[in-house]
C-alpha cells in the first residue's frame, strides 16, 4: 500500500461534492426542445443541493425562460447575483413583506385573499404592480385555494388587477402523482385545473399563461404542459420516475466523494461501529471514511448503501456516525487517501443517487438536497460562468 505521506504536496479535499454545469445545462436543453415551448427551470433548496446561483446561471445557459423558487429570499439572493431573468417565489407566511420582490421584479403567488392582500400592499408601499400567479389546490391538499375558495380569490384578483396593483400573468397547480404516469389521479386533478381555468377565464383573467407540470410531468405527461412547465429535479440528470435518467437524454450533475482517512487489518468477528451491526466474518481491512450523518449521509446507510472504492462497490459496514463511516475492503489494496465515491453518474462503475435511494427507501431528492455539512463543493464546466 501507497504511504499517504508520499502523495501530492497538495492533497484533495477531504470531501467534496463535484457539480458539472454542463450537464445541468443540457439537461435543460433536453427538456426545452421535448416540450416545445416555455420551462420554468426551479432552483430553490439551494438549487436542488447544486448551489443556488451556479444552478440558475447553468439552466438560463441551457435556454430556460424563467426561473421558479420557493422563498423570496431565495429570489433576492439570485437578483443579488445579477441575475435578471424572469423569477417567480410562492411560499410565503403571514406578515411577508412584499416591497422588496417587487422592487426587485420578482413575481410571486398567493393562495388565499390575505396573502393577496399583502401582495397588493407591497404593490401600494412601492409603487409597483405585482406580476402575480394564482394557485389553486387540486389534489394534493398542499398548498393552493382549495375549489370552494378558488372563486373569491379569482374575484379578488380581478378587482386588484382593476385597481392597478397586480397583473395574474399566472394560474398554476402542483401535482400529487406525476411520478406513476398512469395513476388516476392524474386525470382527476387535470380536469379540476380545466374547471379552475375556466372560473378565471370566466372572469377576465384571460391573458394568464398556465402552468402544472412538474419534472416527472414534463418527461412523461405531455397533456399536462399547458402553457409553460416547470420541472425541477430532472434539469439536475435524476429521473422523477425513479428510474435511469439516460432513457430520458438526461445526465446526473452532481458526483459525492471522499478520501479514505486510515485504514486497518483487524481479525475476523470484531465489532464494526456504534452498537457492533456489522463484523466482518474473517480477517480483513477496514477503511475509515470521513463523513457522516452532520454532512447528510443518512445515517440509514449502514450496512445498505454502496460505494466505489478501489475499483469495486462496497456496502457501507456498520452504523454511519456523525462524522465518518466504515468499509470492509477485504484483501483489497486500498491506502489511505482513495478516493471513495459514494454517488455520481454511473459511468466508472459508481452508484448513482437512485441506486442510494433505493438502498435507504427515500428518493434521489432528499439525498442531493441533504447532502453538504462540511463538504466542498467544487464546480466543473463552463456553463453559465461569469
Amino acid at each position: 500500500m501507497t504511504n499517504p505521506a508520499t502523495r501530492a504536496a497538495t492533497p484533495a479535499p477531504r470531501a467534496e461534492v463535484v457539480v458539472d454545469l454542463d450537464a445541468i445545462a443540457a439537461n435543460t436543453a433536453v427538456l426545452r426542445e421535448r416540450v416545445g415551448r416555455p420551462l420554468m427551470a426551479v432552483v430553490k433548496a439551494d438549487g436542488y443541493g447544486h448551489g443556488l446561483v451556479p444552478a440558475a446561471r447553468a439552466v438560463l445557459a441551457g435556454g430556460a425562460d424563467m426561473l421558479g423558487v420557493a422563498l423570496l429570499d431565495e429570489a433576492l439572493a439570485l437578483r443579488a447575483a445579477g441575475i435578471r431573468a424572469p423569477l417567480l417565489a410562492w411560499l410565503h407566511n403571514p406578515g411577508t413583506d412584499f416591497a422588496p420582490a417587487l422592487d426587485a421584479d420578482v413575481e410571486v403567488s398567493v393562495n388565499a385573499e390575505w396573502g393577496l392582500a399583502e401582495v397588493v400592499a407591497g404593490a401600494r408601499a412601492t409603487g409597483r404592480p405585482a406580476r402575480l400567479h394564482l394557485f389553486v389546490d387540486t389534489g394534493l391538499s398542499r398548498e393552493g385555494a382549495t375549489m370552494a375558495d378558488w372563486p373569491g380569490l379569482v374575484s379578488a384578483a380581478v378587482r386588484a388587477q382593476a385597481e392597478g396593483h397586480v397583473t395574474v400573468v399566472g394560474l398554476w397547480s402542483h401535482m400529487a402523482y406525476a411520478d406513476a404516469p398512469t395513476h388516476p389521479t392524474i386525470g382527476a386533478q387535470v380536469r379540476v385545473f380545466d374547471e379552475a381555468v375556466a372560473v378565471a377565464r370566466s372572469a377576465g383573467l384571460t391573458d394568464a399563461r398556465l402552468h402544472l407540470a412538474n419534472s416527472a410531468a414534463t418527461v412523461a405527461l405531455p397533456e399536462t404542459w399547458y402553457d409553460m412547465v416547470r420541472p425541477g429535479v430532472a434539469l439536475y440528470g435524476l429521473d422523477p420516475l425513479g428510474g435511469n435518467a439516460a432513457d430520458h437524454g438526461l445526465r446526473p450533475a452532481m458526483t459525492v466523494r471522499a478520501g479514505v482517512a486510515l485504514v486497518k487489518r483487524v481479525r475476523a468477528g470484531v465489532g464494526v461501529s456504534y452498537g457492533h451491526t456489522y463484523a466482518p466474518e474473517r480477517e480483513t481491512t477496514l477503511a475509515l471514511v470521513p463523513v457522516g450523518y452532520a454532512d447528510g449521509v443518512p445515517r440509514a446507510a449502514g450496512n445498505r448503501a454502496p460505494v466505489l472504492v478501489g475499483g469495486a462497490r462496497r456496502t457501507i459496514a456498520g452504523r454511519v456516525c456523525m462524522d465518518q463511516f466504515v468499509l470492509d475492503v477485504g484483501d483489497a489494496p486500498v491506502a489511505a487517501g482513495d478516493e471513495v465515491v459514494l454517488w455520481g453518474p454511473g459511468d466508472r462503475g459508481e452508484p448513482t443517487a437512485q441506486d442510494w435511494a433505493d438502498a435507504v427507501d427515500t428518493i434521489h431528492y432528499e439525498l442531493v438536497t441533504r447532502i453538504g455539512g462540511r463538504f466542498t463543493r467544487r464546480y466543473v464546466g463552463s456553463a453559465g460562468a461569469v
